[in-house]
């Protein structure tokens, strides 16, 4: 692969310009230089400075492709890109499970950058998928934070071992499309930690980006561009991001705030009078000019990073980069269903393909990662079928002359393939889906092609979860999701069994958008939107509430079958301070070469008093077997994958307890449980007052030592203990209940514990934390 490693840029340091050479060049910059490197020159560019030999630096939409525009520039994709490769967007690449195969894309991506003289590719979009409504779920990886981060990652890391930076974007809270220039994200802190933030956070620390992009909303009331906590304290200070922050294009508010608060780009261009601010608020003494220096530094560093590793001899390759295009794609389909083996397809059969998107296949999203594509092939340019068109894309009308070409088709068939899903108005960036259906004209294909035909397989083109009404009705289904412009030949090879499908669900299909954990506040009123189901999002919900879903979160069949071995740890406990070992084996059961995603989850300890998920994905592996192969799979799992964000410590918490560990193929079918009991070794106890509840010091034996007597007495008054006949109006268990959640004071009136005594029996506790 043509390009650098991290490692190699790392051992060049002596090459490049050192922190000392970009402050020399910082300190040998006017004011006005340095005011105007904060804001981009134009629509792509940063700014230069000829007279100092600082170039000016490209930057390009991505995440799954170049849009490197050569004439007028726009945000949305509206003016035409240069031809490039369209990739699989985040919702099909994060189907396959496989970051390694996410890190081969990064390098290609990254080699087309460097053929195209870009510095910065604006990807990967990482926000968590909070609804199934918001309109750019396709950019985005999941509704799992681990799964986001690993992916994300992955094409950090290939994308920058070419020697081109990528940009992690939206930083922060991003879920939705409606009101996001405006509405603040109203989340508590623990949900940020568990939910919002590990994405970002596995990014920075495990692939080092070179930049990160701010969000357009608030968190919590302030601009995610004036937050300087986020973008200071936390990116900066707790993960150690060394790069350049940038603004999403017109997501600065108040330039001054912004740069004191980290922002240190702000794109695009804004004509110098963001410019004019800065040097006023220098000059008047509101801005030190040190932090002026500082954006610089930052946003230098990584302009002479890029500038010192280019690869002048990169060819953007097309023909070549379309074929991986077309691999990478394969591995994203995910087979939902197949009732009774209806696929894989034989040739021997006769098969018709029917719907728009077999000849014209959906497969990118709308807005600034519209890819203006080399070449699109089609599942029925790879098979070779007849085919009816059935529907007009577009338009929820139903077309009868198309539908009754259809039907009359699959009558005459051994098997009739549907392919329907979301047209490009359904979902792009700027707004949300409304619902969750299909347009009905293609639920009106889907079911009168049923009628007449047994055998029928929905293949579905969408970037994000649809209803499925018809979905007992048809023994096949294929989830393609955005699978960029190799998508149909990828279709087609895993329709007749070339390929042996191997995706899985990054997100949960509900049935309905009643069921979904937002439904009641999701978008919010235009100035807040509150995520009031906390860290309660996908799986972990629908768990937690024991509703029934279309398809579950890791879901994916296979053409062959896997067997998982008992799970063995290399513990039974352990302190918090320590890390566990967790392994299998998996064996391919069946008679086709195959690959299995194991995925080991983290179940709550019983007992415990904190509200958490059942169980939380924890990790994960793509294992490829040949029929009758076996392989061992083996996680280590830190403290992290006990703990939950604790508000008071301001840390993840591992509390002490027996905790589940669960290997499955999805997050409903768990094949293989073991158990670690988990020692916490950090103190996180409150302050003991009046109000405390006698239950929340039940489990600290010196606190129910020093609360013995009076505890004793009181149980005595309840008749705890006491002997008592059918005729007793309180049995232990209702008194043992009913006293442990009484404050201690009332060990005052029910015990007579004088409340002196009482008070120097809290100091004593107290003493003790």
């Amino acid at each position: 692969m043509a390009g650098v490693s991290p490692a190699i840029l790392r051992k060049r340091g002596n090459d490049m310009k050192t922190k000392k050479d970009v402050k020399a060049l910082v300190a040998a910059m006017t004011l006005e230089e340095k005011a105007a490197m904060c804001s981009g020159y134009d629509f792509w560019h940063t700014a230069g400075v000829e007279r100092l030999g600082i170039p000016q630096s490209m930057v390009s939409d991505g995440p799954h492709g170049l849009r490197k525009q050569a004439g007028k520039a726009d945000h949305l994709g509206l003016n035409e890109a240069i031809k490039a490769i369209c990739f699989p967007a985040g919702c099909a690449t994060a189907a396959s499970f496989n970051p390694a195969l996410i890190e081969e894309m990064g390098h290609v991506l990254g080699n087309e950058c460097q053929a195209e003289e870009l510095s910065v590719l604006l990807g990967p979009a990482m926000n968590i998928k909070r609804s199934p409504l918001c309109g750019r779920n396709f950019e985005y990886y999941s509704e799992d934070p681990l799964v986001a981060g690993k992916m994300a990652s992955a094409l950090v890391r290939g994308i920058q071992a070419e020697g081109t930076g990528a940009c992690v974007k939206h930083y922060l809270a991003n879920s939705q499309e409606m009101y996001r220039m405006t509405c603040s994200s109203e989340i508590d802190e623990r949900t940020l930690r568990e939910i919002y933030m590990p994405a970002f956070e596995i990014a920075v620390k495990e692939a080092d980006p070179w930049t990160v992009m701010c969000s357009y909303n608030k968190i919590n009331g302030v601009y995610a561009a004036e937050s300087r906590k986020y973008l200071t304290e936390v990116l900066r200070d707790e993960w150690g991001f060394d790069g350049y922050v940038m603004s999403d294009w017109g997501a600065c508010n108040d330039r001054v705030p912004d740069l004191e608060a980290g922002l240190d780009l702000e794109m695009p261009s804004s004509g110098g009078g963001t410019t004019a601010e800065i040097i006023t608020a220098v000059k008047d003494g509101r801005l030190e000019e040190s932090v002026v220096d500082t954006a610089c530094e930052r946003i230098l560093s990584v302009v002479f990073r890029y500038e010192e590793n280019r690869n002048k001899e990169a060819v953007f390759d097309r023909e070549k980069d379309h074929a991986a295009a077309e691999r990478i794609a394969e591995e994203t389909v995910v087979l939902l269903k197949n009732e009774g083996g209806v696929l894989p397809l034989t040739k021997s059969s006769k098969t018709v393909f029917i719907g728009k998107y077999a000849a014209a296949p959906r497969y990118q999203g709308g807005g600034s990662s519209h890819i203006n594509s080399y070449r699109v092939t089609s599942a029925l340019e790879k098979a070779g079928v007849p085919y009816a068109q059935g529907f007009q894309d577009g338009t929820s009308e139903t077309d009868e002359a198309l539908l009754a070409e259809a039907v009359e088709l699959a009558r005459g068939a051994d098997t009739a393939v549907v392919f329907v899903g979301l047209p490009d108005s359904f979902e792009s960036e700027g707004y949300d889906r409304s619902h969750l259906r299909l347009p009905a004209c293609q639920e009106e294909l889907v079911r009168r092609v049923a009628e007449v035909q047994e055998n029928v397989v929905v293949v579905l083109h969408n970037g994000s979860p649809v209803e499925m009404p018809w979905a007992d009705s048809v023994k096949g289904i294929v989830e393609a999701y955005l699978g960029g412009e190799g998508v149909g030949a990828a279709v087609a090879k895993v329709l007749y069994g070339e390929v042996n499908p191997s995706g899985k669900l990054p997100e949960t299909f509900p049935k309905r958008l009643e069921d979904t954990p937002c439904y009641l506040c999701y978008g919010g009123d235009g100035s807040t939107v509150e995520y009031r189901e906390g860290v309660f999002v996908g799986y972990r919900y629908y768990d937690a509430k024991d509703i029934d879903v279309l398809f579950p979160f890791g879901h994916g069949l296979s053409y062959t079958t896997f067997s998982y071995s008992p799970l063995r740890v290399d513990k039974e406990a352990m302190l918090d301070t320590e890390t566990l070992t967790v392994s299998l084996d998996v064996t391919n059961t069946g008679c086709m070469a195959g690959k299995e995603v194991v995925q080991l989850y983290v179940g709550r300890p019983e007992g415990g008093k904190v509200m958490r998920p059942l169980k939380e994905l924890r990790a994960f592996d793509k294992v490829s077997l040949e029929p009758g192969e076996t392989k061992t799979v083996t996680f280590t799992l830190s403290s992290r994958a006990f703990s939950y964000w604790n508000e008071t410590a301001g840390r993840f918490i591992a509390p002490t307890g027996t905790y589940k560990l669960l290997a499955g193929s999805s997050s409903k079918d768990i094949r293989s449980v073991s158990e670690v009991s988990v020692k916490c070794t950090v103190n996180v106890r409150k302050p003991v007052s009046l109000d405390t509840a006698i239950g929340e010091v039940e489990d600290w034996p010196e606190a129910m030592a020093l609360l013995n007597g009076p505890v004793t007495r009181l149980m005595k008054v309840f008749g705890v203990g006491e002997v008592q006949d059918a005729s007793s109006a309180m049995t232990d268990e209702m008194g043992a209940a009913m006293v442990r959640y009484m404050p201690l004071r009332n060990l005052v009136g029910f015990a007579g514990e004088p409340k002196e005594n009482l008070l120097k029996i809290i100091g004593e506790i107290n003493s003790l934390l």
